[in-house]
């Protein structure tokens, strides 16, 4: 008992030894690093996981086999820009009033002129980028920016580095470099996605011993159609060898879905190579749905089935898209989770995740919510009564001005040229092909209240009567192709 005694002395100081270092390595741990992938144009069943019947992407699968899977996700817009605006700032796009892709499409004889909208995003609203960067992040932007020109840049939104960013929607001068992007050594003919992706593997080295947050915004598969001429060879092959794939059938968008995939593998490498696999939250999602209608009728380049339409359109096919998140240690491996969730839910679940407060003032505007109890547990209730979307234009993708809600399993769309309604139960109609608005008038009445009260919330921009309709001429000024030039745009308007 006594020599037990006289142990006491030395087990004490020898707790005390082995607690400092573990005391010392908690004190000192980094918080984990961010890194967010956002495809452009991505519809939902375009990756294996989703259900893609001739896209190969073992490295988007593999990210969702080591993480979640969200099944009812969507763009905060069925265009690019107002979903990236809301990415950045957790913010609505119907109340940021930017609500249409930049400089949006002229239809001066339809029925509708669109409101007088915003054309860039304005710095009074906080981004992710500028709360990292002031809670000791370092941030880059690397791909596709397309929420204004100068003063409106990624360097004006809190992003220390800028690759490859610019107003415009699409590569300038296409996929194969050089192009019209100021890109630092770029080599004739190099794949675009191949550069960006080497871009951000240095900044990754660069960064290894810091916390950052890295935006990888690509351009594909965006518009002009171009893959690298050995993966679209591989997927001609493919076709010529048969069955003939029900869905996705075009070799070169095939390919371009290819190199967006291997460059996700390529990041994940990396992170592992350097040790920061462990500590680093991957997100992975798409702006919106796939471009497969042009003045609705089908483009030949994707389709989203089982969804109805695709991009620019009011239906499932325009919004509804993947997103995968892995955070170790976090997220279950294989994990599937079917709660509705949006683009407006990255701002408050990144700053969540980093345990960072950010501005009050613009908190308060936030229209997002965290996801990170789903994260923890995808099975959980988010407990949010519904999400909205508002489009107060004409897309070239056939559909005039609406706004929706999803509630629940239920989906109301408001057409505001006649504000006729339309409503489906998502869970009994996914392809949403039965509008059962006439059985359901409580149903309609209801959830239309709801939209209007959230318009009105949100201070929301409506279309006016445009004098200048005819109805013989209402489609004049939509581009005549989506695969062509791009049409002339007009300057951004400076902040």
């Amino acid at each position: 008992m006594r020599s037990q005694n006289r142990l006491l002395p030395f087990y004490f100081f020898l707790a005390l030894f082995m607690a400092a270092p573990l005391a010392a390595r908690i004190e000192t741990e980094r918080p984990p690093n961010i890194i967010l992938l956002l495809a452009d144009d991505l519809g939902w069943n375009g990756i294996g996981c989703y259900g893609s019947d001739f896209h190969e992407t073992p490295n988007l699968d593999r990210l969702a086999a080591r993480g979640t899977k969200f099944l009812d996700a969507y763009a905060a817009c069925t265009v690019c820009s107002p979903t990236r605006a809301a990415a950045m700032t957790g913010i609505y796009p119907a109340r940021l009033h930017v609500t249409n892709w930049i400089p949006g499409t002229k239809m001066p004889k339809a029925k509708l002129s669109p409101p007088d909208w915003t054309l860039y995003l304005e710095q009074r609203h906080a981004t992710i980028a500028e709360v990292l960067r002031d809670g000791g992040y370092k941030t880059a932007h690397v791909g596709k920016w397309h929420l204004g020109g100068e003063g409106s840049l990624p360097e004006n939104h809190g992003f220390d580095i800028d690759i490859g960013g610019t107003d415009r929607g699409s590569p300038p001068g296409g996929y194969f470099l050089p192009n019209n992007l100021d890109l630092p050594g770029a080599k004739e003919g190099e794949y675009l996605t191949d550069h960006l992706t080497k871009q951000a593997l240095k900044l990754i080295d660069d960064w290894k011993e810091e916390a950052f947050f890295l935006y990888f915004a690509y351009y594909n598969v965006h518009t002009p159609i171009q893959g690298r001429a050995d993966l679209v060879e591989r997927y001609k092959e493919k076709l010529e060898a048969g069955p003939t794939p029900e869905q996705h059938t075009n070799p070169v968008y095939a390919a371009m879905t290819h190199s967006l995939d291997q460059s996700v593998g390529r990041i994940i490498q990396r992170l592992k190579k350097l040790g920061l696999d462990d500590n680093t939250v991957v997100i992975f999602s798409s702006d919106n749905g796939g471009l497969s209608h042009k003045g609705g009728n089908p483009t030949g380049i994707t389709r989203n089935d089982p969804l109805r339409r695709g991009k620019g359109a009011a239906f499932e096919g325009g919004t509804r898209v993947p997103l995968i998140v892995k955070w170790p240690g976090v997220t279950p491996a294989g994990g599937i989770c079917t709660e509705p969730v949006s683009t407006v839910d990255f701002y408050p679940t990144i700053l969540d995740i980093v345990d960072i407060q950010g501005d009050p003032g613009h908190n308060a505007n936030v229209d997002g919510i965290s996801l990170v109890p789903v994260l923890e547990a995808p099975g959980a209730s988010l407990g949010r009564d519904a999400l909205f979307w508002h489009f107060p234009h004409y897309h070239a993708g056939g559909d005039s001005p609406y706004g929706a809600v999803r509630a629940g399993n239920w989906k109301l769309i408001e057409f505001y040229e006649e504000m006729d309604t339309e409503l489906y139960h998502l869970k009994r109609d996914l392809s949403e092909s039965k509008n059962v608005a006439d059985q359901h008038p409580e149903k309609v009445a209801r959830l239309r209240k709801q939209l209007h009260a959230w318009r009105d919330s949100v201070a929301a921009q409506m279309p006016v009567p445009n004098p200048d309709y005819d109805p013989e001429n209402a489609r004049e000024g939509a581009p005549k192709s989506l695969k062509g030039k791009k049409a002339k745009e007009k300057k951004t308007p400076q902040p």
